[in-house]
């Protein structure tokens, strides 16, 4: 792990809406996330953990304090800034995202869209082997509506992790999936990412899989009210 936080959050404040609707989502947020990491974060909806996701992610503009991710300041980035951040994140979501037209193995080529460094025959040959990482080496040609659900979202890992991302947001991965897919799901991300020494924050309601954190982080009403060590952690 190196010593610089890859995710720093300093005083964070985020509103929504103008004028007497204006409304403050965040509260003084503060938390840093080192490299290799996997931080959980819990939670009531409408906390404000999905919007403090997609304010590290660079998917939405931080208004007030500080935010740096990979070394970049966000508060105030211009747009062609958040792009350049998003480059270096894959994303979970609960509902996998999946293009219905496209194949498994399509969907994952996305993943590396934004890479034009890339050539297609390595796209093709990483899309592949990562399919094969998560199970679905024998699925490449299937479509969503032919994919159970925990197979569409093995097909949702893949595509975020395909480009080999410093840092993974997910939100509820596992939410819609039964017991034993959601606790796949997760053993598969925690095995991933720690082969490809990614970060990795995530937001679940689910009790079932809190044991790949290295730390839980638990939002109420739009504050960080707790640092729980995490001390069942598998190493």
């Amino acid at each position: 792990m190196t010593n610089k936080p890859v995710i720093s959050i300093k005083n964070l404040d985020h509103y929504f809406g103008y004028g007497s609707l204006r409304k403050q989502i965040l509260h003084n947020i503060n938390l840093e996330i080192n490299a290799g990491e996997i931080i959980l974060m819990t939670g009531p909806s409408g906390s404000g953990k999905t919007t403090l996701l997609t304010l590290v992610g660079g998917l939405r503009s931080a208004q007030y304090g500080g935010l740096r991710v990979l070394g970049r300041e966000l508060v105030n980035a211009s747009t062609a800034q958040l792009i350049q951040v998003r480059r270096h994140n894959g994303y979970i979501f609960q509902a996998h995202n999946l293009h219905g037209s496209l194949t498994a193995l399509q969907n994952v080529r996305m993943g590396l869209e934004l890479h034009q460094h890339i050539g297609l025959k390595q796209v093709q040959a990483r899309s592949i082997q990562m399919l094969e990482q998560v199970g679905l080496g024998n699925h490449l040609h299937y479509y969503p509506n032919k994919m159970s659900g925990g197979q569409k979202q093995r097909v949702a890992i893949a595509r975020a992790l395909v480009s080999h991302p410093q840092i993974v947001l997910a939100d509820e991965p596992t939410a819609a999936l039964d017991s034993q897919s959601g606790r796949d799901v997760a053993n598969l991300m925690q095995k991933l990412a720690k082969e490809q020494g990614c970060t990795i924050l995530m937001v679940t309601h689910d009790n079932r899989i809190l044991d790949i954190g290295d730390r839980i982080v638990h939002m109420e009403d739009g504050k960080l009210e707790t640092h729980i060590m995490n001390h069942t952690a598998k190493a």
